[in-house]
């Protein structure tokens, strides 16, 4: 387990480049335009605080490129903000439309929902063996990583099955998403978080490998998660020269990763690196699936006769078993922790499944226009895309989203997504934060252009403020500074 911790913060965007992604839907279909603010919420800009100033100043950031609102975390539409600056300016937030998507999944789904993945026997059990098919039908599970996989298949071992004498046949119809081609944004295709949405995701479509350096040996032993069939995998590296420092690990390795069917390291590794763990994504991902179930059961000594491939769920066929996922509760602390890409968008496409019976991104964008009318109100609806924020076409304004925030602090999930959120300078991407440490609860977001945070910060006073903070700049990767001073002026009210 500690292992997929390491592979799930590594799967989420921690620099300019890892930020983008080539998920992108139809953009603003379905979605409201902006809309007159409310008469008394926040309007012209404020003069910043001096220290925010000085920041700005310093990271060569123009005050335009800023967008900020500061208010009580109990405030109205009319209570007036403590700080606002270009609040109603439409802007990209990245990844802090994730806090768009998780509050209205906590509110519409609740935070106990799971997400179902039925197995089904078609045939039947004699002597070990099941003369018929299997069929694992995905319902979206955006967690169903390599040890619950393996689960999955100790529960169909637990059918009495040695031997399949048929096909595992896998369903992937409750989502309907477009066709995704994972360079597309950024020329990164075996980057993790450039993964697609699945109805069936097995492990983020990724694969973890693990160096471990045997200094006596001459080489580095290589561990690969989860297993593949088909798949030609080099066992072990050389080390490079005694006293050569880590350095740039990954380039001195020269790995070979774009053939789906064999892994190979033209280079070396250095011992002084100790274990290090390198998640890929899949070159082939529309196969991925079908390599890692085939994999996983030869692994546990099952045998299969026939193939792994794609089909739907023959009609009237009963489930022999069900494999659960953590409650959303637990995957919105994923999402949101450390920002996650494609489980936050499978959280925005269930919306769309639990309503319609078929995942879309069009289905989800209107589900989420209509919660937001119910419960913001007359705040701009916002320009979700994919719901993850790794978008060029994901807009929202400061004051909309510090209102939505407003109203997520008096609902009953107000705990569920606090507790989601980062805390500064303690944990998530907000670990290395130079604010004041444990003040503030705040989701973050990065792309090439963005930098923005967004959340709660406990003030010296005792008060709650919502604090929404995004800079849109070319230099927007000097901008941690100045989110930081933000921080820490709303905690130091007195």
């Amino acid at each position: 387990m500690k292992k997929f911790l390491r592979f799930l913060v590594a799967c989420r965007p921690v620099t300019v480049v890892m930020a983008l992604s080539a998920a992108v839907g139809t953009g603003a279909a379905g979605m409201a335009q902006a809309q007159t603010p409310p008469q008394g919420v926040a309007a012209a800009a404020a003069p910043l605080p001096p220290e925010v100033e000085a920041a700005l100043a310093r990271a060569r950031l123009p005050r335009d490129a800023l967008s900020v609102l500061v208010g009580d975390a109990q405030g109205t539409p009319r209570t007036a903000p403590r700080l606002a600056h270009r609040a109603q300016v439409p802007v990209n937030p990245a990844s802090v439309m994730k806090l768009v998507t998780t509050y209205a999944a906590l509110e519409q789904l609740g935070p106990a929902y799971v997400w179902n993945t039925p197995v089904y026997l078609q045939g039947t059990v004699q002597d070990g063996s099941l003369r018929g098919n299997v069929y694992i039908q995905g319902q979206g599970d955006p967690k169903l990583v390599m040890e619950r996989l393996w689960l999955l298949m100790r529960r169909l071992q637990g059918q009495g099955i040695q031997v399949i004498v048929g096909d595992i046949v896998l369903d992937r119809t409750a989502f309907d998403v477009p066709e995704h081609d994972p360079a597309r944004f950024d020329g990164e295709p075996l980057r993790p978080y450039n993964a697609a949405p699945d109805a069936l995701l097995l492990n983020y479509k990724s694969s973890v490998m693990t160096f471990v350096p045997d200094v006596a040996a001459g080489l580095a032993r290589i561990q690969y998660d989860p297993p593949l069939a088909g798949v030609q995998r080099q066992a072990t590296v050389a080390l490079a020269a005694a006293g050569t420092e880590c350095g740039d690990w990954r380039g001195a390795l020269r790995a070979e990763l774009n053939d789906p069917a064999k892994v190979v390291f033209q280079g070396v590794y250095p011992a002084a690196c100790g274990e290090r763990v390198w998640p890929v994504a899949a070159a082939d991902p529309r196969g991925f699936a079908a390599r890692a179930v085939e994999g996983m059961w030869r692994e546990l000594g099952g045998k299969l006769t026939g193939s792994v491939r794609e089909g739907k769920v023959p009609a009237g066929l009963k489930p022999a078993f069900v494999v659960t996922s953590p409650t959303l509760a637990e995957v919105v602390r994923d999402v949101n922790k450390f920002s996650n890409n494609v489980m936050a968008q499978h959280v925005f496409l269930t919306l769309a499944l639990q309503k319609n019976g078929v995942a879309t991104f069009d289905g989800a964008r209107d589900t989420l226009r209509q919660w937001w009318l119910s419960r913001v109100g007359d705040a701009e609806v916002p320009l979700a895309d994919n719901g993850a924020g790794l978008s060029r076409d994901a807009r929202l304004t400061a004051q909309a989203l510090g209102r939505m925030l407003q109203v997520a602090w008096a609902a009953p999930v107000m705990p569920e997504l606090v507790a989601s959120l980062p805390i500064s300078g303690v944990d998530g991407t907000l670990r290395r934060s130079q604010s004041r440490a444990g003040t503030a609860h705040l989701k973050t977001g990065s792309l090439r252009d963005v930098m923005a945070v967004a959340g709660y910060v406990h003030a010296a006073s005792g008060r709650r403020y919502v604090l929404v903070a995004v800079v849109n700049h070319a230099n927007a990767g000097t901008a941690r500074p100045v989110l930081d001073s933000l921080i820490d002026w709303t905690a130091r009210d007195q």
